[in-house]
């Protein structure tokens, strides 16, 4: 490791570039992923790792069949914000933010390969690997503990030329920005990562919009919109393979833009961390990490208790139960604006049906709102908008009622705030549209795009 950075050298490599994003592939000598294990942990993984069936699986296929290794296994995935390509196919990767870049998905095959390098070591230095179950984090511990082992060992390797127990090839993906120099880029890229990282831990598993319904993290988010707008609960897929038009992680997602202002509670996976709200730009570019947000808030001992069955969890939360009050509106306000923000860019001097993005969109026949399903004459690019209603949360406050409960409210209507000022907010909106290329892309994943509209509706 130097600078920061983990050095990965690459054999039979390939690569592939989409937009913003860079997938470099190819076989790594086991060895090179030593660093690896020594600088990176599964922060951005959403599942740890822990020893058993499938990690002995591995080892035994390291040991008996090391050349159909990589044919046999899926690998490990890596992402990274900043990259430096070296000479002799080497790459040099920093990790600027660990909650989101680092071992995306293979966290099994990391740990199983670590603890087969480990027990090589120790068996060379005439030790014996401590018995029993090991999680990734007791690995590590155990890894540190005999790193000079580890050390000497792969020096000793290094010293003859004969095929060697750490000979064999892992597949590895490496995901990167297009241009490390390009802010914009970058900021994309990370945005991405958060779903890339989600569906390489769910590709095989139940919908977890699915299973937060089963579990009645829904019910309570369900009710209230039922309360406010009975049109739009109706549809709302709740659960895969159900009617309904509107996807419950849409729902979700912009349900952040009110729940953002709670305080934060407790990690039922770890209490002595905290749910983080979400970034703005995952509203609108990463909805399955605002899912998986919600999950882990609603799954908060602070939010939710086991109900009679034991598996339902019910709502006791003031502050989200409010903070759900003041959400379930945001849909009727979004399809306000969708449905007036065409004419209302054209009233600020633009040609909004000349855009090339909203001429794309408008190719389908269907033209309704995004919730409510209200036929219109013109589709928006969600890009676009997304940030627009963000900045609805400049009219929103976290105060305490007069029982003394924290508690999430409008500081006044909505509706006739959005009625009376959205075109004029709109005529300086225009302004980001212009100076991101008229991009719904770089609109929507832009930290900026967010900022301006709170303050363009703070103002």
């Amino acid at each position: 490791m130097e600078h920061n950075g983990v050095i990965l050298k690459f054999d039979y490599a390939g690569e592939q570039t989409v937009k913003d994003i860079t997938k470099i592939v190819g076989l790594v000598n086991a060895r090179y992923l030593i660093t690896v294990i020594d600088h990176l942990n599964l922060e951005a993984n959403p599942r740890s790792s822990k020893t058993g069936d499938v990690t002995e699986a591995i080892q035994e296929t390291i040991r008996n069949n090391s050349d159909l290794f990589p044919f046999m296994s899926k690998g490990i995935l890596l992402g990274a914000s900043q990259y430096e390509r070296l000479e002799r196919n080497r790459i040099r990767i920093n990790i600027v933010d660990p909650q989101v870049e680092g071992i995306l998905d293979g966290g099994h095959n990391t740990l199983a390969i670590g603890l087969y390098i480990l027990s090589e070591a120790l068996d060379y230095a005439n030790e014996q690997m401590p018995k029993g179950s090991k999680t990734w984090d007791q690995f590590k511990a155990l890894w540190d503990a005999n790193r000079d082992k580890v050390e000497n060992y792969i020096k000793d390797l290094q010293a003859t030329e004969s095929n060697d127990e750490l000979s064999f090839f892992v597949p590895v993906e490496l995901l990167v920005p297009r241009d490390p120099r390009d802010e914009g880029c970058v900021l994309s890229f990370r945005n991405d990562l958060y779903s890339i990282c989600e569906a390489r831990n769910h590709n095989h598993e139940l919908d977890l919009s699915t299973k937060e319904n089963q579990r009645g993290y829904f019910e309570a988010l369900k009710e209230t919109l039922e309360r406010h707008n009975p049109q739009i609960t109706a549809r709302v897929r709740w659960k895969t393979n159900t009617e309904g038009d509107v996807k419950a992680i849409d729902l979700v997602a912009i349900a952040w833009i009110a729940l953002n202002l709670v305080t934060p509670v407790r990690d039922e996976r770890n209490l002595n961390k905290k749910v983080e709200p979400v970034a703005p730009t995952q509203i609108f570019s990463a909805k399955a990490a605002c899912m998986s947000q919600f999950d882990k808030l609603m799954g908060s001992p602070d939010v939710t208790i086991e109900s009679d069955n034991n598996y339902r969890r019910e709502l006791v939360n003031d502050e989200v139960k409010s903070a759900f009050e003041v959400a379930v509106q945001l849909p009727e306000l979004y399809d306000y604006i969708y449905e007036q923000f065409p004419r209302l860019y054209n009233r600020a001097g633009g040609s909004y049906g000349g855009l090339a993005a909203v001429e794309n969109v408008n190719k389908k026949s269907k033209k309704v709102t995004p919730f409510s399903g209200k036929e219109i004459d013109v589709l928006s690019p969600e890009g676009f908008l997304i940030p627009l209603l963000y900045g609805m949360q400049s009219l929103m406050e976290a105060t305490t009622d007069n029982n003394g409960h924290r508690i999430i409210r409008w500081k006044q209507a909505p509706m006739p705030y959005l009625v009376n000022n959205l075109e004029r907010i709109v005529k300086e909106y225009r302004d980001v549209i212009l100076g991101l290329d008229k991009d719904p892309q770089k609109v929507g994943k832009n930290k900026l795009s967010y900022t301006t509209a709170l303050r363009l509706f703070k103002d």
